[in-house]
């Protein structure tokens, strides 16, 4: 399965050179999968994790009346649309194991891929249809459109804020356009299905954020509480927003994932998917309308997934922020390359072990002790190669989600915060944008000029970046947290990220 052959002999994929292939299909008939799910925002998440499941369960032989459609809304999804239309909705999903063994296979379960801008009334006649029984979401923390100093949905968004006029002009038989948000989409089509006697779908939310169904249903009926109460309360009533954990490490797709798919397994693919051997998803059972059969496949249908969703922000996610800014600074690429470090390793350890565990609930099912260390070891394997920039970006959304519960948390129970004060410390130094050899940094947030005007200050104030109180809320005032922070900050500066490591690891360790 493995034999390299030429990338101009690779053949394009598509349905119809399915049984051609030298690696794993699918083994279902598509032609009879219908759509269950509309899911907003398809990339190489979503790829390798929700619609993977599917596929196994329709491998099975199961469940073939939930196939994706895709839904894209932003300007970037039309390459997207593009790629699917001309490969059959296809794609080759290679997962890269530690010791350099790769497991490819097509995938199947999505068979429809809609761009709404261009296509208004085919997204809704999906979004309406009786077959959906689930809107999935994996929009990123920064899609569900909350103020970040209030939290609240955030009505003065442009795009919003016209989806809201449409929608009232629409109410009052004027001439509108189609919405073009998420938000505007969803509940137009709640509206619609409402008022034609269509029972509502479940909206489950797949990304990142904990309590992610909590956030959805805040936001999506906060936008239809704005255009009509009426509607909010009947998608309070009848609309669920099962909360969920998922767990993949899937980077980006590049040049090289395209070549090395045509190379080794002979498929022409314009748009692959890699991802780690690993994947875990816990899945509120809370549907309006039926459900895949999900736990026949492996995810966790639990009724509660709160304790999964904190050991995975608190320990995999932070965890992810403790490593990628101080071996970013110290000059390394990749999270592989940090974490076969064995002072780095210590760190982050010393922080899932110290800071992060007394945090957690217990969950049941996981050893916390492997799992930790599975996290060190999936985070070193070599053939993923995660970049450290793009576990850099963002960082406005993840640190006060992922890390500062955490700080909060011990500061009141009195626990050491120590490394997690170094890791905020060194997203500041960070910030400043340029590393230790005064290369220029690419910083990648949607706040990246606020947070670097605060970084560029640290010289006359050590806290300037602690004062953002939208990121850190009064944590400034906690002089046991601030005096740990000034002190690793001056010494990210001064010494450099591996002497900051070395001596917090060397302190923890005494």
């Amino acid at each position: 399965m493995q034999q390299d052959t030429s990338a101009t002999d690779a053949v394009r994929l598509s349905q119809a050179v399915l049984g051609e292939l030298d690696v794993p299909v699918p083994e279902y008939d598509r032609s009879a999968v219908t759509v269950g799910i509309v899911h907003f925002g398809v990339g190489g998440f979503h790829r390798a994790h929700q619609a993977m499941y599917l596929d196994r369960l329709m491998n099975q032989g199961k469940n073939l009346d939930w196939g994706i459609c895709g839904m894209g809304v932003l300007p970037g999804d039309a390459a997207m649309k593009q790629v699917m239309a001309e490969q059959d909705h296809l794609y080759t999903l290679v997962l890269k194991h530690p010791d350099g063994t790769l497991e490819p296979r097509v995938v199947g379960s999505i068979v429809d891929y809609v761009f709404a801008p261009e296509q208004p009334e085919e997204a809704m006649a999906r979004l309406t249809d009786p077959a959906t029984r689930i809107v999935s979401l994996t929009i990123t923390e920064g899609g569900y459109n909350f103020s970040s100093s209030t939290g609240l949905f955030d009505a003065q968004n442009p795009a919003v804020a016209r989806d809201l006029e449409q929608a009232r002009a629409a109410a009052q038989a004027r001439e509108a356009e189609p919405p073009s948000t998420v938000f505007g989409m969803v509940v137009e089509a709640l509206a619609r299905r409402r008022e034609a006697g269509t029972p509502a779908f479940t909206v489950m939310s797949c990304d990142n954020i904990q309590g992610n169904g909590h956030m959805a249903h805040q936001q999506f009926t906060a936008y239809a509480r704005l255009r009509d109460p009426e509607l909010a309360e009947w998608i309070e009533a009848n609309v669920p927003f099962p909360n969920s954990m998922v767990d993949r490490i899937t980077p980006v797709t590049t040049d090289g994932d395209r070549q090395l798919v045509a190379e080794r397994f002979g498929v022409a693919d314009r748009w692959p998917v890699v991802a780690e051997p690993f994947a875990q998803w816990a899945l509120e059972d809370a549907f309006a309308d039926g459900r895949p059969a999900f736990e026949e496949v492996g995810v966790q249908v639990v009724p509660d997934v709160e304790p999964y969703e904190l050991m995975k922000l608190r320990l995999l996610n932070a965890s992810h922020q403790a490593l990628c800014y101080p071996g970013f600074l110290a000059g390394y690429e990749y999270a592989h390359e940090v974490c076969q470090d064995p002072t780095f390793v210590a760190y982050v350890l010393g922080y899932m072990d110290r800071e992060a565990t007394p945090t957690l609930r217990p969950v049941a099912g996981v050893d916390l002790e492997a799992y930790k260390h599975q996290l060190v070891e999936r985070f070193a394997n070599p053939h993923v190669r995660d970049t450290l920039a793009r576990l850099c970006a963002e960082s406005s959304d993840r640190i006060p989600t992922w890390l500062v519960p955490v700080i909060r948390e011990n500061l009141a129970q009195g626990r050491p915060v120590e490394l997690s004060a170094t890791i905020v410390a060194s997203w500041a130094r960070y910030a400043e944008g340029t590393d230790e050899n005064g290369a220029a940094i690419t910083v990648v947030d949607q706040r990246r000029e606020r947070v670097m005007a605060a970084a560029a200050r640290h010289g006359e104030d050590e806290l300037a970046f602690l004062r953002d109180e939208a990121l850190f809320g009064d944590l400034v005032r906690h002089e046991e947290f601030t005096r740990l922070y000034a002190a690793a900050l001056r010494s990210f500066r001064e010494r450099g990220a591996r002497a900051t490591i070395e001596d917090a690891v060397a302190r923890f360790a005494q």
